[in-house]
């Protein structure tokens, strides 16, 4: 019984070769394929369904897979459509190899996923050229989707750092500094990743989180950078700054700036409805707000400001935990309090620049 990948090439002249994973539970068959491929490419076999799918599914894992049809306990289709559902082997080419000859059946193979259909018996020229042919389009599309991704992530990078530039420009209106936006929405993400968030959600928090703020804009300058206090009728204007936010981010179906919006509109919402603008409670707050009103408090109090020292972390946690119920979501405070070295290291990452600290001292 052949279970295990036969030796590759060591001429060290030649790269590593694309290896073929072959599916049947006839030995005889396997031996005509392994005889027709071996000499171009490693060979991996799988008598059963079974065995297939655990090959397939463990690194390094095959570069195609020719795959009989008629087997026993699960048969070929059944296979593929494993594949195919498997995000991990999804885009594995499948070629299916089998006696079944009927133009209904190579339908439902190709209708499964399956790129090529190959009728028994075999001629070996023509399954080296399928072979051949199918992995060059595979590694042709891996390239393509490679550069897509590197093209993709640079482009989520620049759009977060026109975020983060937004953000702070919002703060150079306000008392905060420009790493307060950065060290806050790293805190967001943490929290969203701790909390169990899917990683496509708990990124889009972190890059949403910058503009909790951004509703400032709207605000008078005589309100916002008013060194005292402020009225009941000043105080009632700074609210709005949610409210603005809302609306700047509203005309926009994009799923991150949602998110946005949402945050924008909810931060200082409070879990025993006392917040602003709309008095929400407990689980009426979005749990974005939720998140990033922990993570906007967090960071205030740890940041120097002209009118207050820069508390530590022990006591910034003890702020926010007796304010668990009140102010912060009951299930969120025990989670921060396990990012206590998380938290930290962002800290020392992030630290509030020099001439931020001189700006806003004026």
């Amino acid at each position: 019984m052949i279970e295990t990948t036969l030796e590759q090439s060591r001429t060290s002249k030649w790269l590593e070769k694309p290896t073929v994973l072959i599916v049947d539970d006839t030995p005889e068959n396997i031996d005509v394929l392994v005889a027709s491929l071996s000499d171009e490419y490693t060979i991996q076999v799988a008598l059963n369904g079974k065995k297939a799918l655990a090959i397939a599914s463990l690194a390094p894992r095959p570069d195609i897979i020719l795959l009989d049809v008629m087997m026993p306990e699960m048969d070929g289709y059944d296979v593929c459509q494993q594949l195919k559902n498997n995000p991990v082997t999804a885009t594995i080419p499948v070629i299916f190899v089998t006696a079944k000859h009927d133009i209904k059946d190579e339908e439902k193979g190709l209708s499964l996923g399956a790129v090529d259909y190959i009728i028994k018996p075999i001629s070996p020229p023509i399954v080296r050229a399928r072979v051949r042919t199918h992995l060059a389009l595979y590694d042709q599309n891996r390239q393509l989707q490679k550069k897509v991704d590197d093209r993709t992530k640079a482009l989520q990078a620049s759009q977060l750092r026109i975020i983060h530039h937004l953000g702070r420009a919002v703060e150079f209106k306000d008392n905060e500094t420009g790493a307060h936006v950065i060290r806050m929405s790293h805190y967001a993400r943490m929290l969203a990743q701790a909390y169990g968030g899917n990683e496509e959600w708990v990124n889009f928090i972190f890059q949403a989180a910058p503009m909790h703020d951004v509703g400032k804009i709207g605000i008078s300058d005589a309100i916002l950078l008013k060194p005292g206090k402020l009225t009941p009728e000043e105080w009632e204007t700074m609210k709005l700054h949610t409210v603005y936010g809302g609306e700047i981010l509203a005309e926009d179906d994009d799923p991150m700036l949602q998110i946005a919006k949402t945050i924008a509109l909810t931060h200082h919402e409070k879990w025993d409805g006392s917040g602003y603008p709309n008095g929400l409670k407990g689980e009426e707050i979005p749990l974005e707000g939720r998140i990033v009103a922990i993570a906007d408090v967090l960071d205030a109090l740890m940041s120097k400001r002209p009118y207050k020292e820069a508390w530590t972390l022990e006591d910034s946690l003890a702020y926010i935990e007796e304010n668990s119920g009140t102010h912060f979501d009951p299930d969120l405070v025990p989670i921060l309090k396990t990012l206590h070295s998380q938290i930290e290291s962002i800290r020392q990452q992030y630290p509030d620049r020099e001439e931020d600290l001189i700006l806003n001292s004026f």
